[in-house]
């Protein structure tokens, strides 16, 4: 469980995984939270848009139709694997599910149990990308969009601290629904982990630093390495509140010890509250992860 990112947040996530994001006009306040809750957030669900073209597919997510409005998803992946966000909130993509494979999710058990009843409201729990695909299972999956759909999901799990078992398909979901047709939901998870377990592919460069995750980010209590690797940092500068640690939950003795740092800095008042920001941040020259 965990709160949603922020917007700048969620690019950071992308960017950080090296993913090629194209942000929609108006898609950082394009949302349905006037309909119902989003967050807390639990997994990521993958689609397929039985849908061709870019443009089109593009278009069709962030406006929807009148039968369900837009967004209809978080962000549209397109065959050339580019990740196009639409919309940074409650989206009209999961719809009703099954609560157990909620349950399940949750705890990130292995096996995720038939959906066979939908009486839980998906919106809410779940982050959502829309693949450009017929879904008619002969349309192809290339691979640089398959792999823009792992390092996409990765993005979403390594900042909240989720494993690959938090990625389900639609059709795993609901029984109302078949997406994504063409490829194994196991094998996309298991390559999801090996994302996972393996950040950055042998030759691609690394930033020396790590991105700015977003203050709301912090705000939402994550468990990641980045967190850890912070703390490691602030100890390093003589910036340490902790009785233990630190390590990758966020805690108050992280934000203690921040509070330490933008003190050290300069800062004072609310400005020195331990809520990270992009400029003590950069500051403090956190080693990428």
């Amino acid at each position: 469980m965990a709160h949603p990112l922020s917007a700048d947040a969620l690019v950071a996530a992308l960017d950080a995984e090296g993913v090629t994001v194209v942000e929609h006009t108006g898609w950082r306040t394009h949302n349905r939270n006037h309909k119902g809750s989003w967050g807390p957030v639990n997994g990521v669900i993958i689609h397929h848009t039985v849908s061709s073209g870019t443009t089109r597919s593009v278009e069709m997510c962030f406006h929807g139709y009148p039968a369900l409005p837009g967004p209809l998803c978080h962000g549209v992946i397109a065959k050339d694997g580019t990740v196009h966000l639409v919309g940074n909130g409650r989206a009209n993509h999961a719809g009703s599910g099954d609560g157990a494979v909620l349950e399940a999710v949750v705890a990130e058990r292995a096996t995720l149990p038939a959906p066979h009843r939908n009486d839980t409201d998906g919106n809410v729990h779940f982050y959502g990308f829309e693949c450009v695909n017929l879904g008619d299972g002969r349309d192809p999956w290339p691979e640089v969009q398959l792999e823009a759909m792992v390092r996409a999901a990765a993005a979403l799990c390594r900042a909240h601290g989720w494993s690959e078992r938090s990625v389900i398909g639609h059709k795993e979901w609901t029984n109302t629904k078949v997406d994504p047709r063409g490829f194994s939901m196991a094998n996309f998870r298991s390559r999801v982990a090996t994302r996972l377990g393996h950040p950055v592919p042998p030759g691609s460069p690394t930033p020396a630093h790590q991105p700015f995750p977003g203050t709301d980010w912090f705000r939402g209590s994550p468990r990641s390495a980045i967190v850890t690797a912070m703390g490691r940092r602030l100890v390093a500068v003589g910036c340490s509140a902790y009785t233990h640690g630190p390590g990758p939950q966020w805690t108050e003795a992280d934000r203690a010890s921040y509070a330490k740092w933008q003190r050290k800095l300069g800062y004072t008042g609310s400005a020195a509250d331990g809520w990270p920001g992009p400029a003590s941040w950069a500051a403090l020259e956190v080693p990428h992860v």
